[in-house]
């Protein structure tokens, strides 16, 4: 290996040594299982070590990442055989009840129901704290489809935890 794909080498596992433990939360919060999240941050690093010169030389990494880390989910969740699940057997409902606000359950049953554009908005807007601009630009759509995106979703959220607050 040269120098220059040693260093690469090198500059890539500090960013990963760095950011990988966030990233697998993100991924996580987007698809809630956390074998699944760490196989979708490994194909987005894959992805992200391909373009890591163009992208290093931009400054970019962290955008790069996530936007690849979001959009392998939303690819994962497009093909057919992710669309099932075998179980032994059926939930007794869509979300737990009785739960404590404190243990996040609620809140992460309720996330997990919102559909895939929706939750990804709110993940980026809430949990990274992105601003709209910078959201609409990891999921490829306008600033107003941010807004609407999160209100619904936001709106969804309230009703399934005034539920959850009604029948726990």
């Amino acid at each position: 290996m040269g120098m220059d794909g040693g260093r690469r080498a090198q500059e890539f596992s500090e960013f990963v040594s760095a950011r990988r433990r966030h990233l697998r939360r993100f991924a996580y919060l987007l698809c809630s299982d956390w074998h699944h999240a760490e196989d979708l941050v490994q194909t987005a690093l894959t992805k992200l070590y391909v373009a890591w010169p163009r992208i290093r030389q931009e400054g970019t990494e962290e955008a790069y990442a996530r936007q690849t880390l979001l959009r392998c989910h939303l690819d994962e969740r497009r093909r057919p055989w992710r669309r099932e699940s075998v179980t032994a057997e059926l939930p007794e409902s869509a979300l737990p009840g009785g739960l404590s606000f404190e243990d996040g359950d609620q809140l992460r049953a309720a996330i997990r129901s919102l559909p895939d554009r929706q939750r990804a908005a709110v993940v980026l807007r809430y949990w990274w704290g992105l601003s709209l601009e910078e959201t609409a630009q990891d999921l490829g759509c306008s600033v107003g489809t941010i807004k609407s995106q999160t209100s619904r979703a936001v709106d969804r959220l309230r009703a399934a935890l005034a539920e959850d607050l009604r029948t726990g």
